[in-house]
């Protein structure tokens, strides 16, 4: 077992229903409560986390009981060496019970089980459309290699926003994920906005602050452009600012 100090968004990208929520939203609406403050999809909160690592659950049959040193006001910190003798019979009994019941043992499993995931219908279209709208070119940067070039939702779907060219800007991929997370946006008179918060929040940024105010890119058939309502959508609902 290991500890760490994450934001709730790398905490879900990393392990997602591992974390006990079925969204990211639900995770965030949590924390919210657990800490008596009103819900805001535009918090990233700092949490810490307790990381298992190949964690094996048995039935109640096979508990295993309590080693005498164990004291019972213990509350964290206890560990056990196999070197000593407690250790090792703890060891023992768990391989042994690993073992009967055919479990997959002490080493690493290199797969999960099967999950299903209900795709966004008419994500593949929009992806498309968004791209050539564009011209193949990064929205912030000119960028036109196309592997690293997303099809970024300005209003995501999730939140009720249309798989629709007015809907989409196509962005670096690093870009996409800072402008999904709130850390940056793009203002209604078309230029890139890079927040204070990025700065705050991780005490970098540089190559992105020397893109603030850059013009974007639009589509050149001007009803292809953003609408409006989706930028604002997103400076007053996402941006972190």
């Amino acid at each position: 077992m290991s500890a760490s100090i994450l934001p709730v968004s790398l905490a879900w990208a990393a392990f997602g229903t591992g974390n006990g929520a079925t969204s990211l939203d639900e995770m965030r609406a949590r924390i919210a409560r657990y800490r008596h403050e009103l819900t805001d999809p535009r918090q990233d909160y700092t949490i810490g986390c307790r990381i298992l690592e190949q964690p094996i659950f048995l039935p109640q049959s096979d508990w295993i009981p309590a080693p005498v040193s164990w004291a019972p006001n213990i509350v964290s910190g206890r560990t056990y060496d196999t070197e000593d003798a407690d250790g090792r019979a703890l060891w023992d009994a768990i391989a042994e019970r690993v073992a009967a019941r055919h479990l997959p043992g002490l080493s690493e499993p290199r797969y999960g089980e099967p999950t299903l995931v209900r795709p966004r219908l008419g994500q593949g279209i929009f992806r498309v459309n968004v791209t050539e709208a564009y011209s193949r070119q990064c929205a912030v940067t000119g960028e036109r290699t196309l592997p690293i070039l997303d099809a970024a939702h300005i209003r995501p779907y999730a939140d009720g926003g249309e798989h629709e060219v007015t809907n989409g800007l196509l962005l670096r991929t690093d870009i996409h994920r800072l402008f999904d997370l709130g850390y940056v946006t793009v203002n209604n008179d078309g230029s890139f906005e890079v927040g204070r918060r990025l700065r705050h929040d991780f005490e970098n940024g540089r190559h992105y602050y020397e893109m603030h105010g850059r013009k974007i890119i639009w589509p050149k058939n001007p009803q292809q452009q953003p609408s409006r309502a989706a930028l604002e959508w997103h400076q007053t609902k996402r941006f972190l600012g």
